[in-house]
Order: structure tokens, then C-alpha cells, then sequence
């Protein structure tokens, strides 16, 4: 595989925003990450509706922040490890990629998935056009099947 320094750029920085995502969601600084996806973007999790823009994917986050910051308050952390990260450049202004990730607190392993992402060049930035995430497990007892419970009760 040959790959020109415009596709290794994007690459790269491309790798940069999932781990901002990833920061930004771990320190609940969801301005930050709002800030990663295009004013159309749309973030979707498991089988639900797409959130599209940045109010309704606000709205979703506010439903996790003061979890969030709960969980980190009480348990001190909560960190996303993203690995095998594929990423296919379709052009000078659009890619896509899938990757896993991998969700840890202090409690011990909590949940993990994957991700299927679309990027698009956006004001001279990689950004989401969309984000899908799956949730495949989650530990007993973790911060999302405590989560989970609370919003099936």
C-alpha cells in the first residue's frame, strides 16, 4: 500500500480526533467534544435514532455528564481506550473508519464496543460527519450496567 503525505496527514490527524474524543468524553468536557463533529454531525448509539447537530447530541450528553462526573468524583476515573484503528481515505475531504474501544474505572473493566465513524474535512479540520457507536458487554456491577439498569427501572 503507497500512500502520498496528504493521506498520511489525514491519517494522522484523523487518529487525533478519535483521542480527543475519548479525553474530551473521560473529563465530561462535552463543549470539547461537540466541537469534534461538523454542525450537521450525528452521533449513534447502539439502536437508537441518530442524533443529528450539536443540540440534540448535547441533550443525550447532558443525560451522562453528572454520571460522568459522579463516577469520577467517587471512583476517580473513568478512561476509553480506542485501539485497532482502521481508517480508509475516500479522498482530499472525506474518510471513514472503525475502531474498538475499550471502557476502564477503578472498579475494573466496564463496558466495551466498537466505533464506524465517517470524516469529513471541515473548515480545514477532520471532523465526525457521523458517529456510530456499539456497545457489545458491559461488566456486572460497572458504572453502564448500573446505567443501564437504572434507565430500564
Amino acid at each position: 500500500m503507497t500512500m502520498d503525505l496528504t493521506e498520511l496527514i489525514a491519517r494522522e490527524d484523523i487518529r487525533e480526533l478519535a483521542a480527543a474524543y475519548a479525553h474530551a468524553a473521560d473529563g465530561g468536557r462535552f463543549d470539547d467534544l461537540l466541537a469534534l463533529f461538523t454542525p450537521d454531525g450525528s452521533l449513534q448509539v447502539d439502536d437508537r435514532p441518530p442524533l443529528v447537530g450539536p443540540d440534540a447530541i448535547r441533550g443525550f450528553l447532558g443525560g451522562t455528564q453528572t454520571s460522568v462526573q459522579d463516577t469520577a468524583k467517587q471512583r476517580g476515573y473513568i478512561r476509553h481506550h480506542v485501539t485497532s484503528h482502521s481508517i480508509t481515505v475516500d479522498g482530499p475531504d472525506a474518510a471513514h473508519g472503525a475502531a474498538y474501544f475499550f471502557v476502564v474505572t477503578e472498579r475494573g473493566p466496564d463496558h466495551w464496543g466498537r466505533y464506524r465513524d465517517r470524516y469529513v474535512l471541515h473548515e480545514g479540520r477532520w471532523r465526525f460527519a457521523s458517529r456510530r457507536v456499539r456497545v457489545d458487554g458491559m461488566a456486572p456491577g460497572s458504572w453502564a450496567a448500573e446505567r443501564r439498569a437504572a434507565k430500564t427501572s
